[in-house]
């Protein structure tokens, strides 16, 4: 403060032809004397224990104070000064408290309000994966708000506190016992701290006595760039720490003028002379009570022999905020007093002695200046200056001297993201680690996982489940799974969704091969009966089975065969539509010609009575339009299928998890068991008729054979709808093609094959003669 004043009295562009004078008191940490002080200066009276004082020519009155050092006694200050309008502008009392102006409306500061250090803080530890930490805190205003600030961000980022406690200095054994045993049994291993320097010493103290070494500690302005508390650090606990300082400065002079102290000289003021004593370990005057080993001082001591933290300046960046507090009332009384080459002399006589502090007040916060370094000096409207923290690493060297190293930086009025800035520089940990401690809850849930809060526990504390079939999570740390799309199924580490594998019968697969090489060889038996029944069509034997009726039969089996490689394939709407109608249709048109052989079978030897005349209502004409109008009967059911609700392919989800089986989706199936129905009926109806034509003359009796095949084909189809509604996918229908297939071959070999081992092996029994049974 002295090396300001002096620098601004010996100016002559900033307040020319003024001086400004100064009253230093010392408090010594009292809130109460500080109180004491406040309220006398902003009366106009002396206070008798002041211990320093420049002279003024005239009686002035007090335009601002400078201090305190610490939150507590500035707050209980600036809230009994308030009134008066006296600017209090503070180097060091850092709770964002203080930033509200409704209760402090003069005090202003050089230095951030904790309000973004606590923020900065929080960011500091989420940067390292910290989400499981501990707090100890200052009982005081300070360590109150600090950490109250530094708690709300936290659990917005998604940070969790195992423990959070309160020390004193003047705490009771018992209490220091308890803090020592919570912090011995947490899991966490960072502590974050808002502690003043002795709360600070009180704690690793304590610590030490039961070697609980091994925390990475995280620190705020108050202690982390302070020698002081490294150097009382003598078991190591702190090594390792982090945390925010008030960034680097250097003030051209100030070192200097520091270091040239002369007390004996420049004062007779006791406070010098504490100073001194303090500096040296001397004593100016000896008592009887001093130390044997104390020597005398002489005022004449070189200061540049003696290591510590004022010789070093590792406080200028405190001494710093004081200099541009100065520079801000100075600055402040240059715009009121229009001070240029030379202040308004008018102003200086007749309003000088008039000046009140509010205007100082109000002129302290419309100010923004450069100090001689380029630092930037202006207040916001709460009376904070801008915010920037240097990030302090603690390194400790070879000779158990701590190395406070920057690296990286914290600026508050840059966006979010790019608030803070870690440079790439090698950190240090606890315990002289080269790895960044790990402090968690619980471990990271890896994709394909998801939390489950453990309960009554922290948002941080949870379990890891593995997502359920078909869901997935590909973040780490997911909160829940993500179900696939109905086309995708979750892969194995259930990270991601991988298309689910389209099934249906194909021509590539074995099944699909064997289907279709069992369709195509009934397609080529039935041509193959069908040319060797044309080729002897003037035969007995194919002449008495009402060779029309078995050719239209052949061709029906023909497309029987063929109307089964409509199962096989991808299904497309043309497919659907085709296979279950082309079935339909042509097995009525097959069990129709099988229908009309049993009645001509039946009506021939009817015909064989006396007077009966049956085989003119039955000709040849009437069995082809009986076949036509039986036929005709399914050709309405499948249309009016097609028309009202028709088949289309269909994608279903639903029978395997990891599957997509492509079918045919019935549409209706009212439909679908209509044309089943109906074929069903005529089967019933032909096996029927065959079975009441089973014991007429062998020789020329097809009724067995008819019987035969209609036993099969009931019985495959019977046993096809339990086989077809329990089939999944594919299978159910391969199950119709095994039936279409099973009852086609039935009918051709039951029917066919006797006639056709009769026609190429037993010719002697293709005779006339032999089918009207007179060959025994």
């Amino acid at each position: 403060m002295l090396f300001a004043i002096e620098e601004i009295n010996n100016s002559t562009d900033l307040l020319p032809g003024i001086s400004l004078g100064y009253k230093i008191y010392d408090v010594c940490g009292s809130i109460s004397r500080g109180v004491r002080v406040a309220l006398a200066l902003a009366n106009g009276n002396e206070v008798v224990s002041s211990d320093s004082e420049a002279p003024c020519a005239r009686p002035a009155q007090v335009q601002a104070i400078m201090g305190e050092t610490s939150s507590s006694p500035s707050m209980a200050i600036a809230t009994v000064i308030g009134p008066f309008h006296i600017p209090l502008i503070s180097h060091f009392a850092t709770c964002a408290c203080l930033s509200d102006k409704t209760k402090h409306p003069s005090f202003l500061r050089t230095i951030p309000s904790d309000y973004y250090q606590s923020r900065a803080l929080a960011q500091l530890v989420k940067h390292f994966g910290w989400t499981w930490v501990g707090a100890i805190r200052t009982n005081d205003d300070y360590g109150n708000n600090g950490m109250a600030t530094f708690i709300e961000t936290a659990q917005q980022l998604g940070i969790c506190l195992e423990y959070s406690v309160s020390v004193f200095r003047a705490d009771p054994p018992d209490k220091m016992q308890k803090i020592v045993d919570i912090i011995k049994a947490s899991t966490s291993k960072v502590i974050v701290t808002f502690l003043s320097p002795i709360e600070l010493y009180v704690i690793i103290q304590d610590l030490s006595l039961h070697n609980l070494t091994g925390y990475q500690w995280v620190g705020t302005e108050a202690w982390i760039s302070d020698s002081h508390t490294a150097a009382m650090d003598r078991h190591h606990i702190l090594d390792g720490a982090i945390g925010l300082s008030i960034p680097r400065a250097h003030v051209r002079g100030m070192r200097e003028f520091m270091l040239d102290v002369k007390p004996l000289n420049s004062s007779s003021t006791e406070i010098f002379t504490e100073f001194w004593e303090k500096l040296f370990c001397c004593k100016f005057k000896q008592s009887e009570s001093a130390a044997v080993n104390q020597s005398k001082c002489t005022g004449h001591e070189d200061l540049t022999g003696v290591q510590n933290s004022f010789t070093d300046m590792s406080l200028m960046p405190i001494f710093n905020n004081i200099y541009k507090g100065v520079y801000a009332v100075a600055h402040a009384l240059h715009s009121i007093l229009s001070c240029n080459k030379t202040c308004n002399n008018k102003v200086q006589l007749d309003s000088f002695m008039t000046i009140r502090p509010q205007n100082i007040l109000q002129h302290i916060r419309k100010i923004r200046f450069k100090t001689k370094e380029g630092d930037e000096v202006y207040f916001n409207e709460n009376g904070d200056p801008p915010a920037k923290y240097e990030i302090i690493n603690w390194q400790p060297t070879k000779n158990d001297i701590v190395d406070f190293v920057p690296v990286g930086l914290y600026d508050a009025s840059l966006p979010a993201d790019k608030q803070l800035n870690l440079q790439n520089k090698s950190l240090i940990w606890a315990q002289n680690s080269q790895q960044v401690p790990l402090s968690v809850c619980s471990e990271k849930c890896p994709p394909g996982t998801h939390k489950v809060l453990q309960k009554g526990k922290p948002v941080c504390c949870y379990d890891c489940f593995r997502c359920a079939e078909g869901e997935i999570s590909n973040i780490t740390d997911s909160i829940t799974c993500v179900r696939c799309h109905p086309e995708f199924w979750s892969n194995e580490r259930g990270d991601a969704c991988v298309k689910k594998e389209a099934v249906f019968l194909s021509y590539e697969e074995i099944m699909g091969v064997l289907l279709t090489a069992a369709s195509l060889t009934g397609t080529c038996l039935s041509v193959v009966v069908a040319c060797i029944f044309f080729r002897y069509r003037q035969t007995p034997i194919v002449r008495a089975n009402n060779s029309e009726l078995s050719f239209l039969l052949l061709f029906s089996l023909t497309l029987c065969f063929l109307c089964s490689l409509t199962f096989i394939g991808r299904p497309s709407e043309w497919s659907c539509m085709l296979r279950h109608t082309a079935f339909g249709i042509t097995f009525v048109l097959c069990i129709s010609c099988v229908l009309g052989k049993t009645i001509v079978v039946l009506m021939a030897f009817r015909a064989t009575l006396p007077g009966s005349n049956v085989m003119k209502w039955f000709g040849p004409a009437q069995q082809k339009l009986s076949v036509l109008g039986f036929t005709l009967v399914q050709v309405v059911i499948c249309i009016l299928w097609l028309m009202i609700s028709p088949p289309f392919p269909f994608k279903n989800f639903k029978t395997f998890n990891d599957k997509i089986i492509l079918e045919c989706a019935l549409g209706s199936a009212v439909g679908f068991w209509a044309v089943l129905g109906y074929i069903g009926l005529l089967a019933m109806l032909c096996f029927f008729l065959a079975f009441l034509g089973r014991k007429l003359p062998d020789n020329f009796n097809e009724a067995k054979f008819i019987t035969f095949s209609m036993l099969i084909f009931c019985a495959v189809w019977i046993t096809f709808i339990p086989a077809y509604v329990s089939s999944p996918g594919k299978f159910s229908v391969a199950v119709e093609i095994f039936a279409i297939l099973a009852s086609s071959f039935g009918l051709l070999i039951c029917i066919f094959i006797p006639k056709c081992y009769i026609i190429l092996l037993k010719p002697e029994k293709n005779t006339k003669k032999n089918m009207m049974g007179k060959g025994h």
